[in-house]
């Protein structure tokens, strides 16, 4: 974004840390982005096109698959709730909706991974 002039380079900040600055054209870029049509979801979950073709699988792979979706799912809930629980203290009821649209994401992966054929 730098480098088509939307954000310029602010002063580095502790431990190396880059911060950017959003320029003149960067806000018309974002308010151009914002007034467009946000188009049509796109689902690509790694886990289901594998269980798509479960019959490739064996069954411990089938069970290590779902095991290691659930312990990602398990803790990306917890960490989208606890932002969620944020943004709402700090009174940004946008982002905290944006972030419930994560929490039952991650709930709606957990419920199907429990009736996922195991092979």
């Amino acid at each position: 974004m730098a480098d088509v002039g939307y954000v310029k380079l602010g002063k580095p900040g502790p431990r190396s840390s880059q911060p950017y600055a959003i320029t003149a054209a960067g806000k018309r870029a974002f308010n151009r982005w914002l007034s467009e049509a946000p188009g049509r979801d796109a689902v690509r979950n790694p886990i289901a096109l594998r269980v798509a073709f479960g019959n490739q699988h064996s069954a411990t792979q089938l069970r290590q698959l779902y095991a290691n979706a659930n312990e990602y799912h398990t803790a990306a809930l917890a960490s989208v709730r606890e932002q969620a629980r944020e943004a709402r203290k700090a009174g940004d009821e946008y982002g905290a909706a944006a972030l419930d649209f994560a929490v039952a994401y991650h709930r709606a992966a957990l419920s199907w991974l429990k009736n996922a054929p195991a092979g």
